[in-house]
């Protein structure tokens, strides 16, 4: 099995090493700030793992890094009543910005996978619950 290449940015101190879990954070909290998107998705272990009181803010993306690259895969949930296409595109623009910005690292690619919508009546009644009903479907 191939050795996945991490990032490095070499500086006159030593070695900066980015975990791929700190860009899918930076992702997730630039995606979670985009108007018309619900929730992230993680699938029902990671939404399980969360009510258990465990907060996975890079819930819902999936990162690969090489080198100084990164390809970033995102699943939403978006609320009902929103332009699809203008939500995701929002979320690429946002995230490719905070990542690039925060890591320093060149983005290759923000793949958005619109995994539901949820309407307005399940977030009254309960949106932790409305998240894992359309993401289980």
């Amino acid at each position: 099995m191939e050795e996945q290449k991490r990032s490095e940015l070499s500086t006159e101190m030593g070695a900066i090493r980015i975990a791929d879990e700190v860009v899918s954070t930076i992702a997730g909290l630039a995606a979670t700030d985009i108007e018309g998107v619900a929730a992230m998705s993680g699938g029902w272990g990671t939404d399980l793992v969360e009510k258990l009181g465990r907060k996975n803010l890079g819930k819902g993306i999936k990162v690969e890094v090489n080198n100084d690259e990164t390809r970033i895969d995102i699943y939403i949930v978006v609320q009902f009543g929103y332009p699809i296409p203008e939500v995701a595109e929002n979320v690429q623009k946002e995230v490719k910005q905070a990542v690039e910005t925060m890591t320093g690292l060149k983005v290759t690619a923000v793949n958005v996978q619109v995994v539901a919508v949820q309407t307005k009546k399940q977030s009254e009644a309960d949106p932790e619950l409305a998240a894992d009903v359309d993401s289980a479907e």
